[in-house]
C-alpha cells in the first residue's frame, strides 16, 4: 500500500484513527509478551538493524554497509516475496546481488542454522527485528531519516510509528541518515550514542537527460528529490509487484515526454526479466559516519 498522506501531518484523519491505533498497540503487546517467552541466544553477536517506523527511512542500504563491512550474513523475513524476486523478497535480491549472503524466512530458525557452522564466529545482521522478542539480539541499532523523524508522532494507522516513542530508548544507538529538509520536532535521547549517514543517489544517465521516475516505496518522494531534470513521476504502493499494464503505460507517458524511464534498485528487481534493459536504476549509496564503525567495533569485542 502507498503510505497514507496524513502520516506526516496532525490531520482530523489521524486523530480520529489514535483511539484505533493504541488498540492496535495494545494488542500488539499482548502477541509480544506470548512471544516472548521462549527466547533464543545466539552463540554468535546478532546485531540488529531495527526502526520504529512502518518502512520508508533507508534501513537496508545500512544494513548493506554493515554487512559488507563484517563480512557477515544478514537474517530477513523476505517481505512480498514473488517469482520475479526469486521467492526471496526485493531487499533480500538487492543484498544478495551485492555478494551478501542472506537468509529469509523464520529469523530464528535461520540463525539456529547459522549457529552450527561452530568455526565461524562472525557477527549475524538482523534485519528489521527490534519488535522480533524470540531472538536475543546483542546490540540493537535503530535507524531514522532526518527528514521524517517521527512523522506525525502517532502510532499505525493514525500514524507511521510502531510503538511509542519511548521504544528508542531499547536502542545502543541510533544512526540517522541526514536530510535537506531536517524535521524540526525530531529529538533524540541525549543518553545514546547517535551516528549519522549520508546517502548519495547516483543516476546512470548524464544531468542533461529528461527523466521520468517511477517508484513502490515507503516514501517515494525522497527517491524523485534525489534526481535532477524529473519531468514525470508516478507512485505505487511499498513492494508493489508492476503488472505488464503498468510498464505498457509507464513506457507511453516516458515516450510523449521523451525522457527515460527510471526507478530505485529496490523496484529494477521486481520488474520482469524482458524489461530490465530498457528501464534503468538509480543507486543508493549510504556512508556511515566512521565514528559508528569505532563503536560497533569496541560492542562487539564486549560479546566475545
Amino acid at each position: 500500500m502507498k503510505t497514507p498522506w496524513w502520516f506526516m501531518h496532525k490531520t482530523p484523519v489521524a486523530w480520529l484513527l489514535v483511539p484505533v491505533s493504541w488498540l492496535y498497540y495494545l494488542m500488539g503487546r499482548v502477541v509480544y509478551m506470548f512471544r516472548k517467552m521462549r527466547v533464543y541466544k545466539s552463540r554468535r553477536p546478532v546485531v540488529c538493524i531495527g526502526n520504529i517506523l512502518a518502512g520508508g527511512v533507508g534501513k537496508t542500504p545500512i544494513v548493506r554497509q554493515i554487512a559488507k563491512y563484517f563480512d557477515a550474513p544478514v537474517v530477513m523475513r523476505g517481505y512480498k516475496r514473488g517469482e520475479k524476486t526469486g521467492y526471496i523478497g526485493d531487499e533480500a535480491t538487492m543484498l544478495s546481488r551485492d555478494g551478501i549472503q542472506v537468509h529469509v524466512g523464520d529469523r530464528k530458525s535461520n540463525i539456529m542454522l547459522l549457529d552450527k557452522q561452530v568455526n565461524d564466529t562472525t557477527p549475524i545482521i538482523m534485519d528489521d527485528g527490534l519488535q522480533n522478542p524470540k531472538i536475543h539480539k546483542n546490540i540493537s541499532v535503530l535507524v531514522f531519516d532526518q527528514n521524517i523523524g517521527y512523522g506525525n508522532g502517532f502510532m499505525l494507522p493514525a500514524g507511521p510509528l510502531r510503538e511509542p516513542r519511548r521504544a528508542v530508548r531499547r536502542a545502543d544507538a541510533i544512526i540517522v541518515i541526514r536530510g535537506a529538509r531536517p524535521c524540526k520536532h525530531f529529538t533524540l535521547p541525549t543518553d545514546i550514542p547517535v551516528f549519522y549517514a549520508t546517502n548519495k543517489t547516483f543516476s546512470p544517465y548524464p544531468e542533461n537527460e529528461k527523466l521520468f521516475a517511477f517508484a513502490g516505496i515507503g516514501y517515494p518522494k525522497k527517491f524523485f528529490n534525489s534526481l535532477t531534470n524529473v519531468v514525470g513521476k508516478k507512485s505505487f504502493g511499498d513492494h508493489y509487484q508492476y503488472t505488464d499494464e503498468d510498464l505498457k503505460k509507464l513506457m507511453e507517458q516516458a515516450e510523449k515526454l521523451g525522457a527515460k524511464l527510471i526507478t530505485t534498485e529496490k523496484d529494477w528487481v521486481r520488474l520482469p526479466a524482458a524489461v530490465r534493459d530498457e528501464i534503468k536504476y538509480a543507486r543508493l549509496d549510504t556512508v556511515i559516519d566512521n565514528d559508528f564503525w569505532n563503536w560497533l567495533g569496541e560492542k562487539l569485542k564486549c560479546q566475545r
